[in-house]
């Protein structure tokens, strides 16, 4: 670790949902074997409280999903922070959605196309209001960018592809509600953990099926 890295931190609630779905994914057990090997042994069956106070520290969640994938191997760890992302998304929805008016009928029963524009620029200001990580959207015709600028996943790591899978788990999820139920191509391209200046990743606008 950098020590002499600025501290930037999640609300502990966003931490308590990351290592909730984790648990989904993987269990109690699981869990316990991650923290403790990410030597974070503080949250074995003590996680983060419920609510806004800025302390799960971004160094917690790189940890974490090092953790996963020491245990799991590369592949195996990066798929389930994919599938944690996407139960992620569903606490998040639940915690934060009503601030946004993203769970609102009439957000609901918008055009596909402007329930895409609206609701990531509402997802990402959930982020850049509440937390430490800040997130910049982008579009053109056919694609959607998700810049993060600041990034937890892969803060004060060095991998050799991008490594960000909890956050494409969680648009991915969040994208499948928006459509109501459509699946669409959602790939990180660049990655702060490869030297690149921010973590891309890039969503097609037209779904898959």
């Amino acid at each position: 670790m950098n020590l002499s890295a600025p501290t930037y931190n999640y609300p502990n609630r966003m931490g308590r949902i990351v290592l909730m779905s984790l648990e989904e994914i993987i269990g109690r057990t699981g869990v316990s074997a991650v923290l403790n090997r990410a030597d974070l042994k503080e949250y074995i069956g003590n996680y983060p409280p419920h609510n806004q106070d800025l302390n799960f520290p971004f160094s917690h969640v790189s940890a974490i999903l090092n953790g996963l994938e020491a245990l799991y191997g590369p592949h195996g760890g990066r798929g389930i922070a994919l599938r944690g992302g996407r139960s992620c998304f569903q606490y998040g929805l639940r915690e934060f959605g009503p601030l946004f008016g993203l769970t609102d009928l009439t957000f609901r029963l918008l055009p596909l196309h402007t329930k895409l524009k609206v609701g990531s620029n509402s997802f990402a200001e959930i982020f850049n209001r509440y937390s430490d990580q800040r997130v910049v959207v982008e579009n053109d015709v056919k694609h959607l960018y998700w810049k993060i600028t600041r990034c937890p996943m892969c803060w004060d790591r060095h991998t050799d592809v991008p490594s960000c899978h909890l956050a494409v788990g969680v648009l991915q999820e969040a994208l499948y509600w928006v459509s109501g139920g459509k699946y669409f191509n959602v790939e990180e391209t660049r990655c702060i953990g490869l030297g690149d200046e921010t973590c891309t990743i890039v969503i097609d606008k037209t779904p898959l099926s």
